[in-house]
């Protein structure tokens, strides 16, 4: 069995559930944006690394123990887009800096898929590469939203925790690369839409496992006896079998086998051309948090989120 049986498996029964990230792992999907507020960012000081005029990017961007909230309009997320652009451009931000920036890009990005008659407004306020940059972002994360719509009352059994660091990521993908041939973009958008690059810890309902979501079965073939829940050793079996797949030649065939669902394929897709024309999408994308849809909301998953069992949903776990 290939990891895509899996994978439809699962994202047929619960996928969608959270903001551009596996409903269980294997499965994807955006949900509508939380409760939106406007816009609080502060007027215009200047052209930032991006090119913009907008917002002050230190001033937009929350903390990153902070939950970023979408703007309640276009103006509003056009200028959070802006502002997490600028930080995640400029060489010089920090990793908190860059971790809060991509999470604020996340939260802006999934509320403007619910919104398709703000994509003008928002285009227009957007500099051509940020522009681009939204119109992909928002494309993969309205593709995955198709696949299902249907919040849950409960909250799954997973543990979150804190994603490997970056460079330790990029080695890994670098690796992956130098070995099969596979894109280092494609294992990252794999990575990113399977578990949001390992900060989910958990099993998809078909049995997939670790950070890329292997079937035992399939690990078998391609895990060249590595640890299926080890980041590295997965990533490596994941170029072998998207190498195996023809990923050199087609990376949407490759994606398409991966996880035989389309939309699934062109959002991976969508990914990984935003990475290979903008290294630094990378980092935007490394910051991007586990939120999920429930009945009562979005919430927010955070690192240190364990759970032995699914349990309701409460008024407590949102916001």
């Amino acid at each position: 069995m290939i990891p895509g049986v899996a994978h439809r498996a699962a994202a047929l029964v619960a996928a969608a559930l959270l903001v551009g990230c596996a409903a269980e792992p294997g499965g994807v999907g955006e949900p509508e944006p939380a409760v939106a507020r406007p816009s609080t960012t502060t007027e215009a000081s200047g052209p930032g690394p991006s090119g913009t005029t907008s917002s002050t990017a230190a001033a937009a961007v929350p903390a990153p123990d902070e939950r970023p909230v979408a703007a309640g309009d276009p103006g509003g997320l056009a200028d959070q887009l802006l502002a997490a652009g600028d930080v995640i451009a400029d060489a010089d931000s920090t990793p908190e800096e860059l971790a809060a920036a991509g999470h604020l890009q996340q939260v802006a990005v999934a509320a403007l898929a619910a919104r398709p008659d703000w994509d003008a407004p928002v285009a227009a306020a957007l500099p051509e590469p940020l522009r681009n940059a939204a119109v992909a972002d928002v494309g993969a994360a309205r593709e995955l939203a198709a696949l299902t719509r249907t919040p849950r009352s409960t909250l799954p059994a997973w543990r979150i925790q804190a994603p490997p660091p970056p460079d330790v990521l990029r080695r890994h993908y670098a690796e992956g690369e130098a070995a099969t041939g596979v894109p280092w973009t494609l294992l990252a958008a794999v990575h990113l839409v399977e578990t949001r690059m390992s900060r989910i810890q958990g099993d998809s309902s078909a049995g997939a496992q670790g950070p890329m979501q292997f079937l035992p079965s399939t690990w078998a073939i391609y895990g060249a006896g590595g640890d299926i829940r080890d980041d590295r050793d997965a990533i490596l079996a994941a170029a072998r079998f998207l190498a195996a797949s023809g990923a050199r030649e087609d990376h949407y065939r490759a994606a398409l086998r991966y996880n035989p669902t389309p939309r699934y394929a062109r959002a991976v897709v969508a990914y990984a051309a935003r990475m290979a024309a903008d290294e630094r999408a990378f980092l935007g994308y490394h910051g991007w948090e586990v939120h999920y849809r429930t009945t009562l909301g979005d919430v927010w998953l955070r690192p240190g989120y364990a759970a032995a069992e699914e349990r309701p949903v409460t008024p407590e776990d949102i916001g």
